[in-house]
């Protein structure tokens, strides 16, 4: 069976076949993830908005980093990146504006945060926050090497300072797209990781994007249910050897 080249053949628009659809307003999925107010939460520091490293040299010195040095991270650093990946850039009545493009605008992308060593938080398990630019501290608890084995072994999830995990919440998306919003998932999602490659660059730190991993056991780790939201990709970030 070739459930990949059947889906892409599947989820095909025609125009002799693409009919419209009548949105149901009152049913459509919020954009942002909530935990009670009793979780524990920590500020992150307010992001850069302006200067930085030229976009250009960015680009040209980004590569992929396999082999970090055991650092702790500044947390100011680590909230840029973040920021990069799906921080607000602007808030009007009616919409919140990102960092990065989401089909339809529906955000389906969720960030999860397994630190390793970052100043100022404790080792555990996060959900980032993003209206608010802070973290929920889900679990505490050194979770690299779990990580490192869902992700096939790859030590550098483990040697990492961090590493973002990103979930999709498949009905945002469904909402609007039906099937076809297993493809708008994973262009959001790589959106979200050549932000944070590009400001891990300019940070002075070094990245490696992953999509080889055993999806239930990184589902495991982040406390997911892999069904109604299910991991779709990660990035370790830390300083390069």
């Amino acid at each position: 069976m070739h459930y990949g080249d059947d889906y892409q053949r599947l989820s095909k628009y025609h125009r002799d076949s693409l009919g419209g659809k009548s949105l149901d307003w009152a049913a459509k999925p919020g954009v942002y993830k909530k935990y009670p107010s009793e979780a524990e939460r920590f500020e992150l520091e307010k992001p850069q908005r302006d200067g930085g490293m030229p976009l250009y040299k960015v680009l040209q010195k980004r590569r992929s980093e396999r082999r970090f040095l055991n650092e702790e991270l500044s947390d100011k650093d680590f909230s840029q990146i973040l920021w990069a990946g799906q921080g607000l850039t602007l808030s009007t009545e009616h919409h919140q504006f990102r960092t990065t493009p989401s089909a339809g605008a529906l955000y389906p992308i969720e960030t999860y945060c397994v630190i390793n060593r970052v100043s100022g938080l404790k080792p555990g398990v996060y959900h980032y926050q993003v209206p608010y630019h802070c973290l929920v501290l889900l679990k505490e608890g050194q979770f690299g090497k779990d990580l490192a084995m869902a992700a096939l072994g790859q030590r550098m999830v483990q040697e990492a300072a961090f590493n973002l995990v990103w979930s999709a919440v498949i009905e945002r998306s469904k909402w609007k797209y039906d099937q076809r919003a297993y493809r708008y998932i994973y262009m959001d999602a790589g959106h979200i990781a050549e932000n944070t490659a590009l400001a891990a660059v300019s940070a002075g730190l070094g990245s490696v994007q992953i999509g080889a991993f055993f999806d239930e056991e990184v589902d495991l780790v982040i406390g997911v249910d892999g069904v109604s939201e299910f991991t779709i990709y990660m990035t370790a970030v830390g300083k390069p050897l």
